[in-house]
Order: C-alpha cells, then structure tokens, then sequence
C-alpha cells in the first residue's frame, strides 16, 4: 500500500510530501490523519529547523477527497463533517504554531483545504502553473482549515470577501501580486528546488527566534499595540537567553559571521 505521506530528510530540512497523486492530493482520512500526527512529531523534533510542503504530481493539493466525503454522506452512519474538529482544525494549528518556518511548494493547483493549508506556511513557492481556488462556497460550503484566519491577513478583509465567496481561480502572476504566493519562479521545475533552497537557509539560522517572530506577528496582527508589546517582551525573554543569540552577538563583535545551532 502507497504511503499518504511522505517524508524526506536533509541537514535540518523535512519534507512533506501529500502522495496522493492519482486523485490530485485530496484529502482522504489516512492522509489527513497522517499529516495531522506528523506536525505533532515534528513539533518536538529539535533536529527539525525548516520544514517543506508539496504534493506529488501536478497538483499540490485540492482539498477534500469528495469522493469519500459522498460515500460518508450516503452512509449517513458518520457526521461527514466531523473530519473539521476531527482532522482539519488539529492540521490548522499545528501547521500554524510551528515553532519552526514553514515552506509551501506549490506545483499547479492549490484548491478548498489544499489552498488553506498553503496559506498557512510562512513562504509559499509557486511557478508559473500554479494557481489558486477557494472552492468551500462551489460545493455550498463555508472555508475551514484556518482560512477564515489566515487569507484575510494576506490579501485584507475585502479580497478574502471576494476569494471565498466568487470562489475563482487565481492564476500565478496575480496570487503574486496578492501575496498569495511569495515567491514566483521561471519554471514549475523550480518550485520545489527553490523552497528547498530557502528551507535550507532557514534551516541554517536562530531556529527559536523565528518561533518567537511567529508567534509574536500573530499576536501583533489581531491584538493591541499592548498585546504586541507584551508578547514582543516575552520573546526576547526567551530569545535573548539562547545560545545563538549569545554565539552571534560575540561574532558579531568579533566581525565574523555567526554559525546558528537552532537553541
């Protein structure tokens, strides 16, 4: 039996690839579960600094396997819903409070739950066949998957508006515009290459502190300039007494660059 999932490994940088190719990367229960207690391990993996997402094939990931959510429907032996609190609002968090960077490689399509959980990365990569559809509203659905969260502080209020309920694509050069892709390569041969690139970089760098830049720019977006001082106060409590913090400081004296551990 084909793996869900797949993970790959190199110097500091995890790959996750959603390998469902033959049905686009949907979303069935073994893969959303498997991805689901891969963040959780991944989350306590200190020789984790920068993880990747991508899907195998031509498409990153276009949400929900319909196909199972119609055989849940016609049982009607299960909420077909349920997979929200189940699956989708655990994947959400997860994927969101990484204390480490988050790389998208989106290749093609990006669809429903496949372009929220892109939306959820820190970076997001992208080539010229990539494109975007919020289809919650297409199949008479709300968005899940953080989407609600996550699109509005990327495009503001009245284009996630739009995005979700319109639900039409969007091709790369205008996700790039947006913002929905932050960075737009040549080729869909470079995607994945170039996000591995900068996870590798990031890799490279103060693992902790860019855990606290996350968490300190999602209290600062939505909370009061008191929130952001708070929370800016307690990051540098817990970065300021790291070993990268302190090596980098003396290298930087010194005029030498500094070499970051992660801790």
């Amino acid at each position: 039996m084909t793996e869900p999932l797949l993970i790959e490994r190199s110097e500091g940088v995890l790959t996750l690839v959603l390998n469902r190719p033959e049905s686009m990367n949907s979303l069935d229960v073994a893969l959303k579960e498997a991805l689901r207690d891969t963040l959780t391990e991944i989350e306590a993996d200190r020789s984790v600094r920068a993880v990747v997402l991508t899907g195998a094939g031509r498409a990153f990931c276009v949400g929900q396997d319909l196909r199972e959510h119609v055989a849940v429907l016609e049982a009607r032996t299960v909420d077909p819903l349920s997979t929200v609190l189940a699956h989708y609002n655990p994947i959400a968090q997860r994927l969101a409070n990484l204390p480490k960077p988050v790389i998208a490689a989106v290749r093609g399509t990006a669809a429903g739950a496949g372009a929220s959980l892109a939306m959820l990365a820190d970076f997001r990569i992208g080539g010229p066949g990539t494109s975007f559809l919020m289809a919650f509203a297409n199949v008479g659905l709300a968005g899940d998957t953080g989407i609600s969260w996550s699109l509005p502080r990327i495009v503001g209020h009245a284009k996630a508006v739009e995005l979700l309920m319109l639900a039409e694509p969007v091709a790369a050069p205008e996700a790039h515009a947006l913002g929905l892709l932050t960075r737009l390569t040549g080729s869909d041969d470079e995607v994945l290459p170039t996000a591995q690139e900068l996870a590798a970089r990031l890799a490279a760098g103060p693992t902790v502190a860019y855990g606290a830049i996350k968490r300190e720019l999602s209290v600062g977006t939505a909370g009061t300039l008191s929130d952001a001082l708070a929370a800016e106060a307690q990051a540098q409590a817990i970065t300021g007494a790291t070993t990268d913090h302190r090596n980098a400081t003396t290298s930087f004296v010194n005029k030498e660059k500094p070499a970051f551990q992660g801790r």
